[in-house]
């Protein structure tokens, strides 16, 4: 009879298993220590299998035939006029097109944008793109990033024949990879920031690009990095999070990790900071982690957080200085950079070069015409450099003006009906795309936004800035936990019928505002939202108009609040 128990064995075997895949993963690109090539995401999957666990059918199809190598299977389809389906439609958004029917009976294309700074030659080129192969239109998102939608199945690849041909390449924008990396829109112009992250989020935009294993994780991933400028990046809401901080006379970067704020978790901090040299191999290392060990047996378990809370930080931190060889290092205070304005990402605002402005563009709930989009170029290219910012607001910033004619840009913005400022509402209003264009979403919340800030703006003006964010389902895109005031999508009861609705959670913020909404209402018809958080509005401005909403919120339990928004309690979460 065997030492040891069935148990015991499937662990040994999964240990021997995953000590095999470190030995596959310990050099950059998929080379093990001897340069035989390696397939880093097969020797974890092997290791999982040998643990006792059983792939998911998405992990089975990755391993059958890698997503990247199915490019011949998207202009096939694409020759035939046919839209993927079911694992076919996973595989396809390795090349950045996303099937989202039966809301839409098209693709929607998430671009790849590193940073956010888009040339005015990239702007036009993306407009004729989405007026010819797309809806017409492009979306601001939050992670500094557009988005093309209604791609008929016919021109999916030619779509992304044209975006690479200006230099967008939108491989990996969507199922198990690492998305657009976020970045301060304002870097190298701010008179704030503590350092210009553009060169380093070039060079780990191009690494992810130029590296196959890391198109081969257990699911999507998130990397920030916060220079220190006036826009907040929100980077605690990222699997990784760098944030510039001062220590030892130098300019180095925080290091947090796991944060999924749709999961109720803010990146941990680390206790390391990295030198901005060190960056793209310290993201490498973790990646490399986090593709060896991470889930393959659960899809609802496959995020960094998962790994981090089976195995602590400090295992995970000992994984990741082992695949560097070295120890991350530690100090014992550091100064941070002020805090960002909370909606720095509109106005007029001074640059760091002497006598050039910058200007934030309020975009009616993130969505931006093909006409407004070349306008915002043409103005770019008139009055600045040609260089258009994208923020995680669902706005954007044009650059490089100089002050005297600064004055001539806004009047021309204003000409495409849009503006350079917003009520304190309006300022930070985010909505995903929401049931209009997401099968997943329990509400039009693009539509339901636009709609709360007219009936809110014609009733109060409120003394200080507050962020509202709406989501239509619980992969929280627009981010609804972060919110002051936070709404997402759910079905509401009003008789015997079931209407959009809204669950209401107060309190979110990111950053120096750090912290998770605490839900107040659930399940509130859509067309009853808007009295409610106008009652709330007022009992703040009534009540501690000198405090943040926030703090306000904070004072009260659900029951206090819910007498403030004009709902009793045995409401709250029928």
């Amino acid at each position: 009879m065997s030492e040891f128990s069935a148990e015991q064995q499937n662990y040994l075997k999964g240990f021997m298993a995953g000590v095999e895949a470190r030995r596959g993963t310990l050099s950059p690109g998929g080379a093990a220590a001897g340069g035989a090539p390696t397939d880093a995401m097969r020797a974890a999957q092997d290791a999982a299998v040998a643990a006792g666990g059983k792939l998911t059918a998405e992990e089975r199809m990755k391993r059958e035939k890698h997503p990247l190598d199915r490019w011949d299977e998207v202009e096939a389809r694409a020759q035939a006029g046919k839209f993927p389906h079911g694992l076919e439609n996973l595989a396809t958004r390795w090349h950045g097109l996303f099937y989202v029917g039966p809301t839409q009976d098209s693709f929607m294309c998430r671009l790849r944008i590193p940073g956010g700074i888009l040339s005015s030659h990239q702007a036009w080129g993306i407009a004729d793109i989405a007026e010819e192969c797309g809806g017409g239109y492009v979306d601001a998102t939050t992670r500094n990033n557009l988005q093309i939608r209604e791609i008929p199945a016919g021109r999916g690849v030619e779509l992304i024949e044209r975006l690479a041909d200006l230099g967008i390449v939108p491989k990996g924008t969507g199922a198990d990879n690492i998305r657009n990396i976020t970045a301060s829109p304002t870097a190298g112009i701010d008179p704030d920031e503590l350092i210009d992250t553009r060169a380093i989020v070039r060079k780990l935009h191009h690494h992810i690009l130029n590296t196959r294993d890391l198109f081969g994780l257990p699911r999507k991933f998130n990397i920030s990095l916060d220079g220190g400028g006036r826009v907040a990046v929100v980077e605690d809401t990222n699997d990784i999070a760098f944030t510039a901080v001062r220590a030892g006379g130098q300019v180095l970067f925080r290091l947090a990790l796991g944060g999924i704020t749709g999961h109720r978790d803010f990146a941990r901090g680390t206790g390391r900071v990295i030198a901005p040299e060190d960056v793209v191999r310290v993201c490498d290392a973790i990646l490399r982690v986090f593709l060896a060990h991470g889930d393959r047996t659960d899809r609802r378990k496959a995020r960094l957080k998962y790994l981090l809370d089976s195995w602590g930080l400090p295992r995970f931190i000992e994984a990741v200085e082992a695949q560097l060889g070295s120890p991350l290092r530690e100090v014992d205070g550091f100064e941070t950079a002020r805090p960002p304005e909370k909606h720095g990402h509109l106005g007029v605002h001074d640059q760091r070069q002497a006598g050039l402005q910058y200007v934030g563009v309020s975009l009616p709930v993130g969505r931006i015409t093909v006409e407004r989009l070349r306008g915002l170029a043409r103005i770019a290219d008139t009055f600045g450099s040609g260089t258009l910012r994208l923020t995680v607001w669902q706005n954007l910033l044009l650059s490089d003006i100089p002050r005297e004619r600064m004055g001539e840009a806004c009047v021309a913005i204003e000409a495409l009906g849009l503006g350079t400022a917003a009520s304190h509402v309006r300022g930070a209003l985010v909505a995903c795309t929401g049931a209009a264009g997401c099968k997943f979403a329990a509400a039009h919340t693009k539509q339901h936004a636009a709609e709360l800030a007219d009936y809110l703006d014609a009733r109060i003006a409120v003394a200080q800035p507050v962020n509202i964010h709406l989501t239509g389902c619980h992969n929280s895109c627009a981010q609804h936990y972060i919110g002051d005031i936070g709404l997402i999508g759910a079905k509401a009861e009003r008789g015997e019928e079931e209407v959009e609705g809204y669950d209401l959670h107060v309190g979110g913020g990111a950053g120096v505002e750090q912290g998770i909404g605490r839900l107040v209402l659930a399940k509130v018809p859509h067309d009853e939202v808007p009295p409610l958080v106008l009652n709330l509005l007022r009992a703040w401005q009534e009540r501690a108009p000198e405090s943040s909403f926030q703090d306000f919120t904070a004072r009260y339990d659900e029951a206090a609040l819910l007498a403030m928004a004009g709902r009793e309690t045995a409401d709250a979460h029928a």
